[in-house]
């Protein structure tokens, strides 16, 4: 009798104790509860309009903190031809996390504007995060920009550029202080070499498309192309890429890893086995999220 007693008395305290577990929120749970108490969002603003086209972003502001935030600048893929900013916001959840602010960018396509326009186009996003730093609490000394695909190659043209390449609007209408800089580039299987797709065997129908009937297209592909502005003087940059990647080929990160080396620029290559145009398992990007993790505060992101 005392046994069964005892057994009950078991039973009424663990299931007491399992409704007590579903009714307390774990960490993360509480994470997501006061992420929207957390952040202030402006969407929709117009950070430049060009062929009669309003350039847009979104913004996610800190609320209440002591010190200016480090801000991760998010630029979408889709070749160049087809992506919405808001088709990122998911992949960007680590960087709120961490305490970032996030600035979402949406650029010319190739149906509104040809190369160079996308380029010219995040360098005034990033010019306009530099010039409205105050009002949101970016701290400009500690800017990220990262982007998937074509959003890897934009973020690659919008850290590594200098006025001298000629992509920014007119002296004295651009011009920042500080200056139009990042800290740190994360590039996802990014495009380093336009010319490349244009004709051979890694020719890529949105790389023909974004350059289009350009009549000095191959120039145009040399100049949109991150490996031409290779230098010592660059920020930290980071890449991932699959080994069997069929629409960005490997060796583009291959090559930009080898140049940067060459040079003496801070980077590391994040090689995925195996694996194709992103769809990595949930281990590769967990690993991965801890790569980039030790990157940044490597170089003084996160402290």
């Amino acid at each position: 009798m005392l046994n069964r007693i005892l057994l009950a008395t078991l039973i009424l305290l663990s299931l007491n104790s399992f409704a007590t577990a579903q009714t307390e929120l774990s960490d993360i749970a509480t994470w997501t509860v006061d992420i929207g108490r957390d952040y202030r969002i402006t969407p929709n603003v117009t950070y430049s309009t060009a062929s009669n086209y309003e350039c847009k972003l979104d913004v996610y502001a800190r609320r209440n903190t002591e010190s200016p935030s480090p801000t991760v600048i998010s630029i979408h893929g889709g070749g160049w031809v087809v992506g919405k900013k808001e088709t990122a916001i998911l992949w960007l959840l680590p960087y709120f996390e961490m305490g970032f602010a996030v600035v979402n960018v949406e650029y010319r396509l190739a149906e509104v504007a040809l190369a160079p326009a996308a380029v010219e186009d995040c360098r005034l996003a990033l010019q306009w995060v530099i010039r409205n730093a105050e009002e949101y609490g970016f701290d400009t000394t500690r800017i990220v920009v990262t982007g998937g695909s074509a959003g890897g190659h934009l973020s690659l043209m919008t850290g590594m550029l200098n006025e001298e390449a000629g992509f920014d609007a007119p002296k004295g209408w651009y011009r920042t202080n500080p200056p139009l800089e990042v800290a740190v580039i994360v590039n996802w299987y990014g495009i380093t070499d336009v010319k490349d797709l244009l004709s051979g065997p890694n020719r890529q129908d949105y790389a023909v498309s974004w350059l289009g009937s350009l009549p000095n297209r191959e120039e145009v592909a040399e100049r949109v192309s991150p490996l031409t502005y290779v230098r010592k003087d660059l920020p930290p940059i980071l890449t991932i890429h699959g080994t069997k990647d069929g629409l960005v080929p490997y060796d583009h990160a291959v090559r930009l890893h080898e140049a940067l080396d060459g040079v003496g620029v801070a980077n590391r290559l994040i090689s995925i086995p195996d694996r194709g145009h992103g769809g990595f398992s949930k281990e590769e990007n967990r690993e991965i999220q801890k790569e980039i993790r030790a990157f940044l505060r490597e170089h003084g992101i996160l402290q």
